[in-house]
């Protein structure tokens, strides 16, 4: 299917330079093809001398329903983009997820073998690399290694792409390395489920499991976003791949390079996007854009005079389209910094200036802090870690000075009156005081198969129970 479609698109470029030049002569027609050829090698050579393939090894949680170790060692490979010369690398998140071993293999570039060589390739050595920050929320991770001088690539606007643009997707599908592939921008933000907290580039170049890292360039060989997932029922690509936006990118690894993690920007409002049933039957003037569905007490929002209901016009004059948009263009911005919001209500246009401050219950933020081999409560179905003065630091005011804090859950941290959540703090287990991690294990131990463990734990400002069956 990519080698008709790649073909047929050849065919209209010449289609069209025929009916432009009606009776050109077939040599010009065939230097045309020779020239569309040539710049897509050189532009291949260009962005694949900035390619890596990463290798990750580490320890997962096993399969609990059989005999298996609740701890699994688990190898995967996937793709990454040089950004900066002195070593700093792109990827997914979920390419390096639970890895405590992390190697790159720096591609071969095709200009440090003169003419006459062989075009298999030697393989370079892989090199160590250190992860030097996550986000699970878009699925990115920065990685580092230490070399100086290295091709990179630029980051592209993607707010400037355009439906039916090309593009090219780099990576090592199933572990082939440096491959490419061409096609087209399918639709430039496309969010998979109705407030989903990502919105994605759709594109129809093929891609398939190892390309996850890689780059999406444009023609200009401008990183425009990095390969993230496909929607297949075969396993292989059938045209439906999708890529993190580069603006979304470049202010992760940004922040990464910076902080060490994302720190999100917020005014204090959930914003929804807005949809034409909404739209109907609360009496809106458009079936687009972003509504405020809470206005947060306490919060910046709130106390410039943003209500429940106002429908956001725009951010800084940049029209709102979504809601993921204006979260998007909010954590891009400096804390502390002053946004101006232009909203609708009550057929009036409102203008007001609001302070942007640290979104304080980003989920993600305790993931880097847990090691599946010393953090794993199978009993529950968590990672847990214990409270520090840098954990503390990240939380509202605990009620108790002591507890373990759930840092990341499964399916199985499902509860008889809820879900565990990260960033849950456990105080206590059936009236026994939970006071760090070795103390939860030692309490879950001496609970028989069947048993109800009642969980004592602080989420946000509140103290709650929730009851929980063990079984191992």
């Amino acid at each position: 299917m990519p080698i008709r479609r790649h073909i047929l698109l050849l065919v209209v470029l010449l289609a069209v330079s025929a009916v432009r030049a009606q009776s050109t002569p077939p040599a010009r027609a065939m230097e045309t093809l020779t020239g569309l050829s040539d710049a897509f090698e050189a532009l291949t050579e260009q962005v694949g001398s900035a390619m890596v393939q990463i290798l990750a090894e580490g320890y997962v949680p096993g399969d609990r329903s059989s005999t298996a170790s609740i701890v699994a060692r688990q190898s995967s490979s996937g793709s990454g983009v040089i950004v900066d010369p002195s070593g700093y690398i792109i990827t997914n998140n979920h390419v390096v997820q639970g890895a405590d071993q992390v190697q790159v293999v720096l591609l071969h570039r095709s200009g440090e073998i003169g003419p006459g060589g062989s075009i298999l390739k030697p393989r370079p050595r892989p090199m160590a690399a250190v992860v030097l920050g996550v986000d699970a929320e878009t699925d990115l991770a920065v990685l580092k290694v230490e070399a100086t001088g290295l091709p990179h690539l630029p980051f592209g606007d993607s707010d400037q792409l355009r439906q039916g643009q090309v593009v090219l997707a780099f990576g090592s599908p199933l572990g082939l390395q440096n491959s490419v592939s061409m096609g087209v921008v399918s639709a430039v933000a496309r969010q998979l489920r109705t407030e989903d907290p990502m919105v994605y580039i759709q594109t129809d170049a093929p891609i398939n499991p190892g390309n996850s890292g890689g780059p999406l360039v444009d023609t200009r060989g401008r990183v425009v976003g990095i390969n993230t997932l496909i929607f297949s029922q075969s396993g292989g690509s059938e045209g439906l791949g999708f890529a993190a936006p580069s603006n979304i990118v470049r202010t992760v690894y940004e922040q990464i390079r910076r902080y060490g993690r994302v720190r999100r920007g917020h005014i204090g409002v959930h914003a929804q996007t807005v949809t034409p049933q909404m739209a109907e039957g609360l009496g809106l003037e458009r079936s687009w854009g972003v509504i405020l569905g809470d206005v947060y007490p306490g919060g910046p929002a709130r106390s410039a005079g943003l209500q429940e209901g106002d429908v956001v016009v725009s951010l800084d004059g940049k029209v709102m389209e979504n809601g993921r948009q204006f979260d998007v263009n909010l954590y891009q911005r400096e804390l502390g910094e002053t946004v101006r919001v232009e909203v609708l209500r009550d057929g009036e246009r409102r203008s007001v200036s609001v302070t942007v401050v640290e979104r304080s219950d980003d989920p993600d933020r305790f993931v880097d802090l847990a090691d599946p081999r010393r953090n794993l409560v199978p009993e529950l179905g968590i990672l847990a870690i214990d409270i520090s003065r840098r954990v503390e630091e990240m939380l509202p005011a605990l009620r108790k000075r002591f507890g373990v804090l759930v840092a990341a859950n499964s399916a199985d941290a499902v509860t008889e009156s809820g879900v565990l959540l990260p960033g849950d703090v456990i105080f206590a287990v059936n009236g026994v005081e939970v006071t760090g991690l070795s103390s939860l294990r030692a309490v879950l131990a001496g609970l028989a198969d069947g048993a109800v463990a009642v969980l004592h734990l602080q989420r946000g400002p509140r103290l709650r129970y929730m009851t929980f069956t063990i079984y191992r």
